[in-house]
């Protein structure tokens, strides 16, 4: 039988162990590679831009000065929401210089996050509508927009900018939500003495070494892995779209892609690059169909990552005007903004914009519990002690056999104990007879393995969903200042006293390891051991040595969770070991607890019958 409960024991653990030490291989990719902007000038737009086949490879742009040069000369209108503020530089009607002003880089809130850069800036990110007439932008890169009227756009206030050229006047009213949303309303105007058919191509475009870009908008999460979707997303036709930066920038191909590399939509939709908590993507007027698009040939070139839509082009007889929508999502991914853009303003799965991930089944529902909870808590951290009690009270009946089937083979720890000495030279006959006594007690040696089924895919899914949305971000609870985060606090820094802080620790070769656990990850190793003193002890020596060193080994592993998710798994293990220990008194099983606490109280432990 000896076999038999190794082979068990392997696939407990196994169970276990595969998903702390295998999801990064599983579940995550490596961080992007880094790839280098090409030098080059910019090259002015003729007056009448450039042709569709030159937009196609976009020029790479050296990053000759910082943002904050490359925002200080004239040729740009201010903007200030609630929510986004910066500025759109009159040249191309670009919108190349946003920051978060409800999000900030680190929890001292002392610099915004920001999102858009210019494009001869470092990691320049920008977005904005061109419009083409055939094989032609009329309204280009640099085309020469200028502002009508005077003042700054806020939300309560639009600003118009107009271009003319040759044959076709544009007049852009472009205004700004009290989120993340800018509306560019055009009206084109033929003033020729014949018809033109014109289209609007929306363009996100990126430069620059992503994970460069990634620590300088979310140190929190700078080097981390693919867990949560980073890169091209979109929805066309009803159907998301998603392909992580690295294969995208390998240029390969994309579930979905026509023959000629677009993906068509006729029900509306949107198409955009992502990153863990921020978002840059095109909304094109959703009445009219249009193509996503990625510009393939700019990377093959060498030059920036863009993403591109192209609606269905009108035709405006001499005289004529039309007015088009389009909008521009610049911001965070928070779900209750994105909720309202879907149910209000008809944009389709907005909120999957969020990556739920495969497990979006138990991700959603986590998500939708975890928010009502802190808004009537007031508090995250509250939020998931209460969780964790709501998604552990369906799983009691279940726990409650496999602590009765865990109290009974304890019991039966001394008569095991016994027949392998009595019958040490005969294997078989030793085998027979432990089974006898499982069958006579009721006993079943895996009886106690059948709760890891369910907690592992709800570890998972609530790993993920703390993992991807925003609203644990930089919130704090009690000690711990980010609960997006890891623990704060080190043995090294005595658990936050001394002025240095956790990473500093952990970054000294080996001993930092060692010294740079936080207060959460030791508290899980504790409860881990606790636990495992009310389980039956393996007869095997090696399984022994390797339960009682699994502990120490997942407290290292937890240093690096984020904090939120400690505490749910403190506190899980804190409430099982609660029902565990009440199970197996009250099946007469004392425990090492019961033993330790009655030689503490000088009596003889009595467990209930």
């Amino acid at each position: 039988m000896e076999k038999q409960d190794q082979r068990n024991f392997l696939i407990a653990m196994a169970l276990m162990v595969a998903f702390v030490f295998g999801y990064q291989k599983v579940f995550m990719e490596p961080a992007q590679k880094r790839f280098e902007a090409q030098q080059a000038a910019i090259k002015a737009d003729e007056q009448n831009g450039m042709s569709a086949t030159e937009l196609s490879t976009v020029p790479a742009i050296a990053a000759t000065r910082t943002v904050e040069e490359a925002i200080a000369g004239p040729g740009r209108v201010r903007f200030e929401g609630d929510s986004v503020d910066g500025s759109i530089r009159l040249a191309g009607a670009r919108l190349d210089d946003l920051s978060l002003r409800k999000h900030y880089l680190t929890v001292e809130k002392t610099q915004e996050v920001r999102l858009f850069r210019p494009e001869d800036a470092e990691f320049g990110y920008f977005a904005t509508f061109y419009w083409a007439d055939g094989s032609s932008l009329v309204a280009g890169r640099n085309s020469p927009w200028v502002q009508v009227g005077l003042g700054k756009l806020t939300t309560a206030t639009p600003i118009t900018l107009r271009l003319e050229t040759p044959g076709l006047t544009i007049d852009r009213k472009i205004s700004v939500d009290a989120n993340y949303m800018f509306s560019f309303e055009d009206t084109l105007t033929n003033t020729g003495d014949t018809a033109r058919s014109v289209r609007a191509i929306g363009s996100v475009e990126r430069h620059g070494d992503y994970k460069g870009f990634l620590e300088v908008t979310d140190p929190g999460s700078a080097g981390e892995g693919g867990l949560a979707h980073m890169g091209l997303m979109g929805v066309v036709d009803g159907d998301l779209r998603m392909k992580k930066y690295k294969p995208l920038l390998a240029l390969k191909n994309i579930d979905g892609e026509t023959s000629e590399g677009t993906f068509p939509s006729t029900e509306g939709g949107w198409w955009g690059l992502t990153d863990k908590y921020w978002m840059g993507s095109l909304i094109p007027q959703q009445d009219r169909p249009f193509n996503g698009i990625v510009n393939k040939k700019s990377i093959a070139a060498g030059g920036p990552l863009e993403v591109r839509t192209e609606s269905e082009a009108i035709t405006l007889a001499p005289g004529a005007s039309e007015t088009v929508g389009n909008r521009i999502f610049a911001g965070a991914k928070r779900f209750e903004v994105l909720q309202a853009y879907q149910n209000e303003d008809g944009i389709p799965r907005m909120v999957d914009a969020i990556d739920w991930g495969w497990a979006f089944f138990l991700t959603k529902p986590f998500f939708y519990v975890l928010e009502y909870l802190a808004s009537k808590l007031n508090s995250f951290g509250w939020a998931i002690l209460a969780f964790t009690v709501l998604i552990k009270l369906p799983l009691v009946p279940l726990f409650n056999q496999s602590y009765k089937s865990m109290a009974k083979m304890k019991k039966l720890q001394e008569p095991m104990k016994e027949l392998s000495e009595r019958f040490a030279a005969d294997p078989q006959r030793k085998q027979q007879e432990i089974m006898k006594l499982y069958k006579q007690e009721g006993a079943n040696p895996i009886g106690g393995c059948v709760p890891i089924l369910f907690t592992i895919p709800i570890f998972y899914a609530l790993y993920k969903t703390l993992y991807v949305t925003l609203e644990m971000r930089h919130t704090p609870f009690l000690f711990l200042r980010d609960l997006s985060a890891p623990d704060p606090t080190a043995i090294g820094n005595l658990f936050g006293l001394l002025p240095w802080a956790a990473a500093d620790v952990k970054a000294v070769p080996v001993i930092g390891i060692i010294i740079g656990v936080g207060i959460l990850p030791v508290l899980y190793g504790l409860t881990m051991a606790s636990l495992q003193s009310l389980n039956p002890a393996p007869t095997d020596k090696t399984q022994k040595l390797v339960i009682q060193a699994m502990p120490i080994v997942f407290t290292f592993v937890f240093g690096g969770f984020a904090a939120g998710l400690v505490l749910y798994w403190v506190w899980s293990n804190i409430l099982s070991f609660a029902q565990q220990y009440f199970i197996m008194r009250r099946n007469g099983v004392d425990t090492e607890l019961g033993k330790t606490i009655s030689r503490l109280l000088g009596r003889e432990s009595k467990p209930e019958t």
